[in-house]
């Protein structure tokens, strides 16, 4: 791998969780994070694009920024392209495809750049243009500025390759990382999931204990690119922060599919031995022995999954649970809808803005420790 100058590098995270996922940034040793619309940029090299692509739990993707230049019309474009230098970065024999978004600059045909950016690279490398996966540049042209990227993750960094089974509308792994940390989780506590559903809490939050990188079991693209080095890439990989936890997760759920579906994915995980399960109601929920910590949850909200009027139910015995058996403990809770939330009658903290998910709009709702 050739040493080259800092680049921008643009870790991608859920619209409205940019600041979170910046505090992990910074705690994991990067420098200068700086949290932006859409997610947070770091200074580095390639070595920093891989270690954000093997640490950071709550990026959805890491883009290389590897050239800018300011073009007004599509022939300075497809001259301007052409000097990028495609062949540090790109292989000849990996397939690579292009896409392109213009906001108010004079280059407004998205397909039209796309066409010329894909021409200047096969011309210039002897790459094959590939009309679905292959290694992704991306071209953001705003105020007549474009900005060339290389996607370096390829699959998008919630998929860890660890969750054989999912329910019903899954909570991203991504964004179950990013609520945590909003609760105020450091992976020294005892977590309990009363809803599990696939087990995503209960899977973020052992590993985070457990110091596993949420990266350690999958491919990524920058292993297609030229900056990429086989024996400096193990070397890092290599690296074991593993330690066992000194706290116990546990997941309950009414439904005994996914009580399995929870333990087939802890199991894959590596996990399986830090977390209890068991079938059980809200009712039955009780808080285990030893200290308090925090009870999360991600319920049925209604909009997807049932009626909302006969959720209230619901989140008012689970408010009531929680309010004469978890003292001590922390509470936070997934929703659309801000009258299920009030249903618990749980003492909330201030809440941020809803963040985009599976096409609905969520909130997390937490609390300080219950008195």
């Amino acid at each position: 791998m050739t040493e080259t100058r800092p680049f921008e590098i643009f870790l991608a995270t859920i619209p409205g969780l940019e600041t979170v996922l910046c505090d992990e940034v910074r705690l994991k040793g990067f420098k200068r994070p700086v949290a932006v619309p859409g997610g947070v940029t770091i200074l580095g090299g390639w070595p920093e694009v891989w270690r954000a692509n093997l640490w950071i739990r709550g990026a959805s993707r890491v883009l290389a920024r590897i050239d800018s230049f300011r073009v007004t019309h599509l022939a300075q474009l497809d001259q301007r392209a052409r000097q990028v230098p495609w062949a540090k970065i790109l292989r000849p024999d990996v397939p690579f495809r292009v896409e392109a978004d213009c906001t108010t600059s004079r280059i407004y045909h998205e397909g039209a750049a796309v066409e010329r950016i894909t021409r200047a690279i096969h011309e210039t490398l002897g790459a094959a243009e590939a009309k679905e996966g292959g290694v992704l540049v991306r071209a953001r042209i705003e105020r007549d500025i474009c900005t060339i990227s290389v996607d370096t993750s390829g699959v998008l960094l919630h998929r860890r390759g660890h969750k054989a089974a999912v329910n019903r509308a899954p909570i991203r792994e991504t964004m179950a990382s990013l609520f945590l940390r909003q609760c105020g989780y450091t992976g020294n506590e005892p977590v309990v999931d009363p809803m599990c559903g696939s087990g995503t809490f209960l899977l973020e939050a052992a590993e985070i204990a457990a110091r596993l990188n949420p990266g350690r079991s999958r491919h990524f693209a920058f292993e297609e690119l030229a900056t990429f080095d086989p024996d400096a890439w193990a070397q890092m990989r290599a690296v074991k922060s593993e330690r066992t936890p000194s706290v116990r997760f546990y997941g309950s759920d009414r439904d005994a599919g996914a009580i399995a579906m929870s333990r087939t994915n802890l199991e894959q995980a590596g996990v399986a031995d830090y977390v209890t399960l068991q079938q059980a109601t809200i009712s039955e929920l009780q808080p285990p022995e030893g200290p308090p910590g925090l009870v999360i949850a991600n319920p049925p909200y209604g909009t997807r999954i049932g009626d909302k009027k006969a959720l209230i139910p619901l989140y008012r015995a689970f408010g009531q649970t929680l309010t004469t058996r978890f003292s001590g403990w922390r509470v936070g809770i997934v929703t659309t809808e801000t009258a299920l939330a009030h249903a618990t009658g749980l003492p909330f903290l201030p809440t941020t803005a809803p963040v985009p998910h599976g096409g609905l709009r969520v909130t997390l709702y937490h609390t300080a420790p219950l008195l």
